[in-house]
């Protein structure tokens, strides 16, 4: 007969960047069943095998941890809309949509900790949104047949800041609501950027 200790997990030597890894993976994976705020330090702590004190090591607050799972997310989150350049600009557009939809499904709860959870007012974190937003946009309009002297690429860049908002709120409310079904809400959400641009030449590149 086996005799397991009681003793808890037993803690591993790791690196101090894989122990910070680990530890924000661990809060990332907690976002599936509470909110960002209700991730608890003590439970993270125990889970890796280590003492809470030296959690605090590795973040100088509970809200820096907190932000540092909302960025692992958002970063993860990011690489998953990644458009596919073999794509043609409509098919990449929707692709990325499909895959926005996608993520924001199967990880709902981060999803919706990291967009309008007590944290997400907060001006670290507002901070933060709104970069991965503007990531967001100027990853778009570097993919638009446009020349950067374009004099109306500064109004099409701020008309997709306010779309990929659009996009986010769009979602949240189908996730809760589903009032139509997957493929009409891609459908909306790609249809919505040329309507909302009004940019001749987006919607020529996207129709063509």
């Amino acid at each position: 007969m086996s005799i397991r200790s009681s003793a808890g997990p037993k803690r591993v030597r790791l690196s101090p960047e894989e122990r910070r890894l680990q530890l924000i993976t661990l809060g990332a994976e907690m976002l599936a069943d509470r909110s960002l705020e209700e991730v608890s330090v003590d439970d993270i702590a125990k889970q890796a095998g280590i003492s809470r004190g030296l959690l605090f090591h590795y973040f100088a607050s509970k809200q820096e941890f907190h932000e540092a799972i909302a960025r692992h997310v958002s970063t993860e989150f990011f690489t998953a809309i990644m458009p596919n350049r073999e794509l043609s600009l409509f098919d990449m557009l929707r692709d990325s949509i499909e895959r926005f939809v996608d993520y924001a499904t199967e990880h709902s709860a981060s999803y919706r900790s990291v967009l309008r959870g007590p944290a997400s007012v907060t001006p670290d974190m507002a901070d933060y949104v709104n970069e991965t937003r503007a990531a967001i946009a100027d990853l778009i309009v570097s993919e638009l047949p446009l020349p950067p002297e374009d004099p109306d690429l500064a109004r099409l860049t701020l008309a997709i800041r306010g779309w990929i908002a659009f996009v986010e709120e769009t979602i949240l409310t189908w996730m809760v609501e589903k009032p139509i079904g997957r493929e009409d809400l891609v459908d909306l959400l790609v249809e919505s950027l040329p309507a909302l641009a009004l940019s001749p030449a987006l919607i020529a590149a996207l129709r063509g």
